[in-house]
Parts: C-alpha cells; structure tokens; sequence
C-alpha cells in the first residue's frame, strides 16, 4: 500500500514558502521530562512539597539521601527548561539534572 505523501517544492522550502501548509507538522501537545534532583536530606520534604506544589511537577520516587526522581509535563520545550531552572533555584537543592525527555503527541481525534 502506497503512502499518499504532498510532494515538497525545493524553492518554495528553502526560500520558507511552503507549497503546500497542510503538509507542516503542528507543534507536540505535551513534553515529558525526568529529573534527579539532590537535595539536603533533612530538608528533603520540604524540597519535595516546594516541587509538587510547581504546576505538571509530581515526584515519583525519593531516597532518604537527599535524591528525589521528577517527572515534569509540559506544553513546551520551553516550560521544561523554565521548570527545571526553578527546581535547581529551590532553598536546599544542591543539583536537578535532566536525565530523560521525550514529546508525547496527543491523537488528532481522527480514527483509522
């Protein structure tokens, strides 16, 4: 079975003309994202509460050393990196280190 593809007009992608808009990919609905953090381990869970208090943060694992594993979801790239940078600003964290990141593209809505 064939695949049905809109061919690309060289000049008209280069030039940033598109000869066929259908054709653009629209942007992801959500960016997921895990992070470690390290932080003091007796001020562990107030860290932990200041972190899932930040909208689309949950913490899902923690260690009584100090390290809590994060998972943040977003409508951007852009959010993540924001997100991230406020967690490793946070009183008490020595560290937030991305480890993971990935684009989760909600369905259309449209069955096949």
């Amino acid at each position: 079975m064939a695949l049905n593809r809109p061919t690309l007009d060289r000049r008209a992608f280069i030039s940033g003309r598109m000869a066929n808009p259908d054709a653009l990919v629209m942007p992801p609905d959500t960016e997921i994202a895990s992070v470690l953090v390290q932080a003091r381990p007796d001020r562990l869970a107030q860290v932990e509460a200041a972190i899932a208090a930040l909208p689309g943060c949950e913490v899902h694992a923690r260690d009584p050393k100090g390290k809590l594993v994060v998972v943040i979801e977003t409508p951007s790239a852009g959010a993540v990196g924001s997100t991230l940078n406020t967690i490793a600003l946070l009183p008490d964290v020595f560290s937030a280190a991305l480890v993971f990141h990935a684009i989760d593209v909600a369905a259309s809505g449209e069955t096949s």
